[in-house]
């Protein structure tokens, strides 16, 4: 009887949550999606299990790595080994699309809002599930830019063209040497275009997203704007809430 009751406690939680959603989405002006990285997994980018085992099994082996994120910090002898590694893992994780639904069904919610995602993901899914690029902010940066290591200039580089050959051409763990990228103006190593510290660029495109963020929390101010948390942890918390205008916030998981 105990069991029945907190089971019956939890699902009416669940479903007077979901409610309440459901009206706010419906009665909001606008919406601000916070998405962290939680979302991602939910569709199925997860960084460890089967889905590491299948494309890092040789690196597990030699390595013992445990996760995919763990692996990219790792100091390879030899930048052509590096990015072996780096060219699968911005391939599977930005050029391959997630094998579940959720940012779609996500699109489906919103996309006759008028809506703007600040997000910490740098996979691309918002773009790629028919999210306008317009109203996307990637603070983080992207998989698919690289950005000189120093750096000595301010500026990224796509580069899908050159991961898809280090993909193909790659042997043994490492690829050909003439692959390996360089910055175009003073020659030093590319490196990705990550927050990992103070050498990330943030090029024209990243303020550009910014600025057009803040256009639309001003365009917006003191009416009805739904701020919805999603996959949301403690690495990146309240993405939302960090906004000038935090009229009204729900932190939900990945539930779609």
């Amino acid at each position: 009887m105990f069991l029945k009751t907190v089971t019956a406690k939890s699902t009416n939680a669940c479903y007077d949550k979901l409610s309440r959603l459901k009206q706010e989405l419906e009665t909001a002006d606008a919406v601000v999606i916070g998405a962290g990285a939680g979302l991602s997994t939910s569709a199925g980018f997860t960084y460890t299990g089967e889905r590491f085992q299948k494309y890092f099994g040789d690196f597990i082996e030699k390595y013992g790595f445990r996760d995919m994120y763990s692996g990219g910090f790792h100091p390879f002898d030899s930048l052509e080994e590096h990015w072996a590694y780096w060219s699968r893992y911005i391939y599977i994780n930005r050029y391959m699309d997630p094998p579940k639904p959720v940012y779609h069904d996500l699109f489906e919610l919103v996309r006759d809002k008028d809506y703007f995602v600040l997000t910490t993901n740098v996979d691309h899914c918002f773009q790629k599930a028919g999210f306008d690029k317009h109203r996307l902010f990637y603070t983080q940066g992207d998989y698919g830019l690289w950005q000189c290591s120093r750096p000595c200039h301010q500026k990224t580089y796509d580069n899908e063209d050159v991961i898809r050959k280090m993909l193909a051409e790659q042997k043994d763990m490492k690829i050909p040497a003439e692959l390996v990228p360089h910055c175009p103006v003073c020659g030093a190593p590319m490196s990705m275009n990550l927050r990992a510290d103070d050498t990330f660029v943030e090029d024209d495109g990243w303020h550009l997203a910014a600025r057009r963020y803040e256009d639309f929390l001003r365009r917006h101010e003191g009416e009805h704007i739904l701020f919805l948390e999603l996959g949301v942890g403690g690495n990146t918390p309240e993405i939302t809430r960090q906004t000038k205008y935090p009229q009204m916030a729900y932190e939900f998981g990945a539930f779609l």
